[in-house]
């Protein structure tokens, strides 16, 4: 049977689990992986289900994800959705077979699926190693929709990596729901990995919690040059009434030495973060700590969110502020961060950086840096001398 077409919104781990199913369907179908991280995240969703409708309207429009696992009513009431499938249901073949439209189980009772891995042609492929999360933090529905975290078996994740490393992947990302939270630590994990597999040249990190940061991964970061030295942190803001308030377990302070004890392990680290702007009762000033963060913490790759109040979340009953001043306070966030930004891009013209091409003579250095090299090719590795930018590209040539 041929294989479906997929349609990935958000995280990484989506596009690990989309590969994972992609076989469950026939090429009649088209299986839409959805988010529900933000309201912005669903509407997007709904979006890609009419686009692709529209596009292909033989084809099966099979929904399943985050969005779904809340919502699967309204979904499946959508004309164009042929099935809704849990989170819980998404690895089963049977849920894609049978005649029941909507095959929703209760994701919190649910055993570790899987490892998911792959993203289709490209170079690199995320490999997950754990899925759920057990911390509850006030703008948070991702719980809801995952269940309990679940960290998978050391020795599928190894296999896993194994065989994306013998399909060509050139570099492996670890994904997951909250990865600091593998059971028996992340440090230990990677090395494992990089001990078993000699050949896995390449290792990145999906997003981190900074304050379940290991001892183990410290020593890696400091040591093991098969890491790779870009770290993003789940960070969300820069003020510590408001973290509390968000229910997060670190501080501003905590955050701050978090990335000076990665720079000093190695000096090549760069740092992204996810932040989000407007939570409720956030003051003026508590946004410019936040604003603040982005130099304290040399952050260089921000991913900015305006507060998205999620349905049944805490957050959601707060008081919020008027929307034009969130998305005041989130524009403001973005032009400082594009601009922390532009300056690191600038800063690496006319260095020397080892570049893996992923597609279309485009790839990333190390510290993730997008870099553009004329006539090469999807796979190539090597070391590239930068010698200018254009936009948010890096312009390089291969030595």
């Amino acid at each position: 049977m041929m294989a479906a077409q997929t349609i990935t919104l958000g995280c990484r781990l989506n596009f690990a689990e989309s590969e994972a199913m992609r076989s469950l369907a026939g090429d009649d179908a088209i299986i839409i992986n959805s988010c529900a991280v933000t309201n912005e995240a669903v509407r997007q969703t709904r979006q890609a289900i009419r686009r692709a409708h529209r596009e292909a309207p033989d084809k099966r429009i099979i929904v399943t994800g985050c969005a779904v696992q809340l919502d699967p009513t309204g979904f499946a009431a959508m004309p164009e959705v042929a099935k809704v499938i849990g989170n819980a249901d998404k690895y089963s073949a049977d849920a894609f077979a049978n005649e029941n439209k909507v095959v929703v189980s209760d994701v919190m009772a649910a055993p570790a699926p899987p490892v998911a891995a792959g993203f289709l042609a490209r170079v690199r492929s995320f490999v997950a190693v754990q899925t759920g999360c057990d911390h509850r933090c006030t703008f948070c529905s991702i719980w809801r929709a995952r269940g309990a975290s679940r960290s998978l078996p050391y020795e599928a994740v190894r296999d896993a990596v194994a065989s994306e490393l013998d399909a060509g992947a050139r570099e492996i990302v670890l994904t997951g729901v909250d990865i600091t939270s593998y059971e028996d630590g992340l440090g230990p994990l990677c090395q494992r990995l990089l001990a078993d597999l000699p050949r896995l040249n390449r290792l990145r990190l999906s997003s981190l919690d900074s304050i379940e940061i290991d001892e183990a991964l410290m020593e890696l970061i400091a040591g093991e040059p098969r890491l790779l030295p870009h770290f993003h942190l789940s960070l969300q803001a820069g003020d510590d009434l408001v973290l509390k308030r968000m229910k997060r377990r670190h501080s501003r302070a905590q955050a701050v030495a978090t990335v000076e004890r990665l720079k000093a392990a190695r000096k090549d680290v760069t740092i992204g973060a996810d932040l989000i702007a407007g939570f409720p009762t956030e003051s003026e000033e508590a946004a410019q700590n936040s604003l603040r963060l982005l130099e304290d913490c040399d952050i260089i790759a921000a991913h900015i969110f305006p507060f998205s109040p999620r349905p049944d979340t805490p957050a959601a009953r707060m008081p919020q502020l008027e929307r034009e001043i969130v998305k005041a306070r989130a524009a403001r966030l973005r032009q400082a961060a594009a601009l922390r930004r532009a300056q690191w891009l600038d800063s690496q013209i006319g260095t020397r950086q080892a570049v893996l091409i992923e597609n279309s003579e485009k790839g990333h250095s190390d510290g993730f840096a997008p870099v553009h090299v004329e006539g090469s090719r999807r796979g190539d590795l090597g070391i590239v001398q930068i010698v200018r930018k254009d936009g948010d590209t890096l312009i390089g040539i291969f030595e």
